[in-house]
């Protein structure tokens, strides 16, 4: 995988302190992007960031009320999403977002605004939509497959699954703590995290 390096170029060793920078992860809904998210945050904390989580459905409703799952919807709360990573990104804060941003176009706008200020992360956390149906407690892919919800993703509306992520993690061949040990690895490996935790 190509690492795409960033707009504001920092010493390596500035990042690992503290610098801000935006972990997106990006699914289908049942993947395990929110789970493997909030454990991600913690062990961030503990290596001394300012951890800020922009999750899909507390987005939903707080930032997007209003907003329903049309194409142009969609994109713009992902476009609002990204636009509040990018200040956030920017007053130092590891900002975790986790949102099933189906689009490639749309998540390349999120990261054009957010890498004039700061590393872009993609986390791509791969799941089939079989699994992911397998795992829906709700019975919204059932409904979905059914014909009685439409333009659910992965259904009946497209996911766009990135090509070119910094991060990939398989939930059908990881559990979530084994994801987010690879998520905050590899952090580690971009200059992003220390490895030294806070006692």
């Amino acid at each position: 995988m190509t690492d795409h390096i960033f707009a504001h170029e920092h010493p390596e060793s500035d990042r690992a302190r503290g610098g801000g920078f935006t972990l997106w992860f990006t699914g289908l809904s049942g993947s395990g992007k929110s789970t493997i998210a909030h454990l991600v945050g913690p062990a961030l904390d503990e290596r001394g960031h300012v951890v800020e989580y922009l999750d899909g459905d507390t987005v939903r409703t707080h930032l997007s009320k209003g907003l329903g799952f049309s194409k142009e919807d969609r994109d713009t709360n992902i476009e609002r999403i990204g636009w509040v990573a990018s200040r956030l990104t920017r007053h130092g804060g590891a900002v975790i977002c986790a949102a099933i941003s189906p689009y490639v176009e749309t998540r390349q706008k999120a990261r054009a605004m957010v890498e004039p200020f700061g590393p872009f992360v993609e986390v791509y956390v791969k799941a089939s939509v079989e699994e992911c149906a397998r795992r829906d407690v709700n019975g919204l892919y059932a409904k979905a497959f059914a014909g009685e919800i439409k333009g659910f993703t992965g259904v009946d509306d497209p996911y766009e699954a990135p090509t070119d992520p910094e991060i990939v993690v398989d939930t059908e061949e990881q559990t979530p703590e084994e994801s987010a040990r690879a998520v905050v690895a590899r952090l580690g490996e971009l200059g992003l995290v220390g490895t030294e935790v806070r006692a």
